[in-house]
């Protein structure tokens, strides 16, 4: 079973050998809680790390090994988690050698793309391991002075170098500040690289970072707005990737939105980007964020009902309904994450990241996103806004109310997300706009849910009648609910002409 930990660590090239700098952080007693410090055996360690044959992983800032020798040896599969910081999916030897272990096969699918895993580099390590403890003995933070020595699997030239390695334990920022600047005081400077891997097959990688793309303003092309917010959508769908198939809280929803604020924006800059060129790209990530949706709901709808139960006096809680309501979502909820994980691991949805991928690197472009996007894109996130006002106004009027505020959500979230993209462009106007089509989708969704739940109450009693059991508390829960949703709509009318008169 993996096991994940997190890792907050910085490297260093020293000025000398790498033990010389150790020498300096042994005097770093009484600074920033460090009561103590003690020396590590010399550890010996040997891994091999996997790619893809274009480097797909390590171009993602992924790495994936397989490691003998040192405290944690087994398979480790590092996935980005934020500045100096990355979860460590680990997994035990199973044996002298073998493929890449399936359950981290599947992390790095939305990066592979189905193309194999193999070996890219031996990495053999002698490290020197200084512990930062407590005053109660308990680990800080660990020091390694690593004299590395790396061998690709392509028979090209054998590097070795020494570095160091600060890693947070237990221990705060203000530690890694400390020890930052006893390093730098030791003439350490910051390595060039973040990984090892990276420095050994630095001839097969870009030599720099990429340029830092300008700052978008209102003069900016539209297409340069635009597609760049795009570019953070299609990286917030790979990067939950491997969060929704470890089950992370929330990773599902922020996967979901990610893919409609995709699907948002190419239909709302339409005239930016060719829109019957992207049809066939908006139906599929519409498919995305329904197979998706199933376990979100699930999610949301067990928190609803449950929250609502526990209001109810104990008095009226008539019946086993607690123990009703978990047992239904328990077996919902297994069935929407099997469906989402087989929509990840299926070739449409990896078809569907490479038209993603492939719109990005050959927009279609109109002559219109030339234009400067302060004045092309006011249109688009008008209209979106004008939209959302058309769909309130059908709402007192219309049969099924129901249906009529689920489409006035639906309207909002295109208002907002329309809007969201062009904050760059158009700045408190759009910004203004996305804050209000934000809170009206909040109070919209409230009412579409209370609308689910009392869907869900009636099966719920039906299957409590037919057991022999009392449904009185499940009809207490259903006006409950219905009432939450005649206060939303009586309240919309309210909240409508308050927003056109923020806008006014």
């Amino acid at each position: 079973m993996a096991t994940v930990v997190r890792e907050t660590e910085r490297k260093y090239e020293p000025a000398r050998g790498g033990t010389a700098a150790l020498d300096a952080v042994k005097t770093m007693t009484g600074t920033a809680g460090v009561a103590a410090v003690s020396e590590l055996p010399e550890q010996l360690l040997d891994a091999i790390y996997y790619d893809t044959a274009d480097l797909r992983l390590i171009r993602a800032g992924i790495t994936l090994r397989r490691r003998t020798g040192g405290e944690d040896a087994g398979w480790h599969l590092k996935l980005p988690a934020g500045a100096d910081t990355r979860d460590e999916i680990r997994l035990p030897l199973t044996g002298a050698d073998g493929p890449v272990p399936e359950e981290l096969t599947a992390l790095v699918r939305a990066n592979t793309r189905g193309a194999a895993l193999a070996p890219v580099v031996r990495i053999q390590t002698r490290r020197h391991v200084l512990r930062l403890l407590d005053g109660a003995g308990r680990a800080l933070a660990e020091i390694a002075a690593d004299h590395v020595s790396a061998e690709p699997a392509d028979g090209s030239t054998a590097t070795a170098w020494d570095e160091i390695e600060a890693e947070l334990v237990t221990g705060g920022p203000a530690l890694l500040t400390a020890i930052d600047q006893q390093l730098r005081r030791a003439g350490a400077r910051t390595a060039a690289t973040k990984t090892k891997l990276q420095r050994a097959l630095a001839g097969r990688l870009p030599a720099a970072e990429p340029t830092p793309e300008p700052q978008l303003t209102r003069h900016s092309p539209a297409g340069g707005v635009v597609l760049a917010y795009l570019r953070d959508q299609v990286a917030a769908i790979s990067y939950h990737d491997p969060l929704v198939r470890r089950d992370e809280p929330d990773a599902v929803h922020q996967m979901r939105v990610a893919a409609r604020r995709a699907r948002s924006a190419l239909q709302a800059f339409g005239t930016i980007i060719d829109r019957e060129t992207t049809r066939p790209l908006c139906a599929e990530l519409k498919w995305l964020a329904a197979a998706l949706g199933q376990a979100r709901d699930t999610e949301v709808l067990q928190a609803r009902l449950t929250a609502d139960l526990a209001a109810v006096p104990p008095a009226l809680v008539v019946g086993p309904a607690q123990a009703r309501i978990t047992a239904h979502f328990t077996a919902q909820l297994t069935q929407a994450r099997q469906t989402a994980l087989d929509t990840l691991d299926g070739q449409r949805y990896l078809r569907l990241l490479d038209n993603l991928d492939a719109l990005l690197a050959d927009p279609p472009l109109t002559p219109l996103a030339a234009r400067q996007a302060g004045k092309a894109l006011a249109k688009p996130v008008r209209r979106a806004a004008r939209r959302l006002q058309r769909a309130l106004d059908a709402v007192p009027g219309a049969q099924d109310r129901d249906t009529a505020i689920h489409e006035a959500r639906k309207a909002t979230k295109r208002a907002r997300y329309a809007a969201e993209a062009a904050v760059p462009a158009l700045g408190r106007t759009a910004s203004r706009q996305a804050a209000q089509a934000k809170e009206l989708q909040q109070l919209l969704g409230d009412h579409h849910d209370s609308v689910v739940a009392r869907a869900v109450l009636l099966d719920l009693a039906g299957e409590a009648r037919a057991a022999g059991e009392d449904t009185f508390t499940y009809g207490l829960m259903y006006q409950r609910q219905a009432c939450q949703a005649a206060e939303i709509e009586q309240a919309l009318p309210h909240f409508t002409a308050a927003r056109q008169a923020r806008q006014a």
